[in-house]
């Protein structure tokens, strides 16, 4: 239906490959601009083709853990505790266009918005991703679990968008029996799903979805819709910076020569919908200790960054007599566990703090919402660089501080320098007084002596008379 222009999208951490079917492309030097004429048109979602699971390709398996009453690192670390003192995001709807969301008794009032992989609602996971997603956003608390979404009292809308486990029907009849299925979902199908979730009332979107390339990107319907959503539907759209595993390449976006120009003019590697960073917050991750992640893709897009390592989640199998009804990794067809990290999973710790800040500030614009999460977070010493954008994310302060009016533009500061006051000679010390009692004192002395030693000739004489 969309032709060869169409761009495979991937959930970040998912199997499924990124690739072009326009091949690379020249570097990408300029920011991407809006053409609200591309923006897609509204309706219910389906498939653009015929979709197929094939017979091997099972639905990914979890391995449970991560429950008990031990606070996770990432929510630790993020001091949810004190935010929920000013918020838990009542109120707030949270869309997450990803592989779909499966129902769980953690997510209670789920609102299926529908499914462009099949025939479903948006409530299927064949992928756990979607899942893992979901719980970091708005898992409620519960009694003895130390686990829970960042903002406990929003709702989820799910609509699914992508898989690894699908494909275009047919697609797979030239491979041999053990090929894996490429995927599917589309810039396209992305762009037609943001506007589904702006139209369906919600008040933050999460995209766990890159499509990256060296190159041009045809996604000028996706600009359109994130376009659509923050400006006239006033969403907050927060999506994943992007994983290198899937995202072959880097952007060498800090020059040493010149650190402070202008990091568009390095770019190597495209990403979207990250690019599109006037309407959308790019999120990046770091590690435990707070330091950017290896898998973490830089681009001058990137606004904050968020924990993205080893985290928990819901587990989507927790109808499973075996499941704690959380999870702490994927398992792949070969058994090999997938612990839940990427760029994917930040993107919903920033998304859930948006919901906070919404739920608290809800006369704040979707862009200033945005500007508030930015201009709290703890900066790097650059102020800002491509790694993890103005820093990592600060929920207690997006909820309290005071923010500027204007934020700094993304790129790093211009390295300072002081002209040091070079330190006058001290004049040399005036030692008059001293000396003139020295030479007093030392003239004294030596006529003292000389007065003893004078005094012997007269004693001789004087005790010669006595004789």
């Amino acid at each position: 239906m969309f032709g060869r222009r169409a761009i495979r999208v991937a959930a970040v951490v998912a199997v499924l490959g990124l690739s072009a079917s326009t091949g690379a492309g020249a570097a990408i030097a300029d920011k991407p601009v809006v053409n609200p004429g591309a923006l897609p048109s509204g309706g219910n979602p389906a498939p653009p083709d015929a979709t197929e699971q094939p017979a091997n390709s099972p639905c990914a398996s979890t391995s449970t853990g991560g429950d008990g009453p031990t606070v996770p690192t990432a929510q630790r670390s993020l001091e949810l505790d004190k935010a929920w003192q000013f918020s838990r995001g009542a109120g707030q709807l949270v869309a997450v266009i990803d592989t779909g969301v499966m129902r769980h008794p953690r997510l209670p009032g789920i609102i299926p918005g529908g499914d462009y992989v099949s025939a479903g609602d948006g409530t299927d996971d064949c992928d756990a991703h979607g899942t893992f997603v979901a719980g970091i956003i708005a898992a409620t608390q519960i009694a003895g679990q130390g686990f829970s979404g960042v903002a406990p009292q929003a709702q989820i809308l799910s609509i699914r968008q992508t898989s690894s486990y699908f494909q275009k029907k047919g697609a797979g009849r030239d491979k041999g029996p053990d090929a894996m299925p490429e995927g599917y979902g589309t810039t396209h199908t992305l762009a037609q799903a943001v506007r589904r979730a702006a139209d369906m009332g919600a008040t933050v979107i999460n995209m766990s979805e890159v499509a990256c390339q060296a190159g041009a990107i045809p996604d000028d319907d996706l600009g359109a819709a994130v376009h659509y959503a923050a400006v006239e539907k006033n969403v907050v759209v927060v999506t994943a910076a992007g994983n290198n595993d899937k995202c072959k390449g880097t952007n060498p976006v800090i020059d040493p020569l010149d650190p402070s120009a202008d990091p568009w003019t390095k770019v190597d590697l495209n990403v979207s919908p990250a690019r599109w960073d006037d309407y959308v917050l790019p999120v990046g991750s770091i590690d435990d200790n707070g330091q950017p992640s290896k898998f973490t893709v830089p681009g001058p897009w990137v606004g904050v960054a968020a924990p993205g390592e080893n985290l928990t989640s819901l587990d989507p199998h927790w109808d499973d007599p075996r499941s704690k009804g959380t999870a702490v990794a994927k398992v792949d067809q070969q058994g090999k566990a997938e612990p839940i990290s990427g760029t994917s999973f930040a993107s919903p710790y920033v998304a859930g703090v948006a919901a906070l800040v919404r739920a608290r500030y809800p006369e704040l614009s979707a862009l200033d919402v945005i500007k508030r999460i930015e201009a709290t977070a703890h900066a790097p010493a650059e102020g800002w660089n491509p790694y993890v954008g103005y820093g990592a994310v600060d929920p207690v302060a997006a909820l309290t501080a005071q923010v500027p009016n204007s934020l700094p533009p993304k790129r790093p500061s211009a390295a300072k320098s002081w002209q040091l006051p070079v330190p006058t000679t001290p004049p040399a010390p005036d030692h008059t007084s001293r000396n003139v009692a020295l030479i007093g004192t030392g003239v004294i002395g030596v006529l003292a002596v000389l007065g003893y030693l004078a005094s012997f000739p007269l004693r001789r004489r004087f005790g010669d008379r006595g004789e």
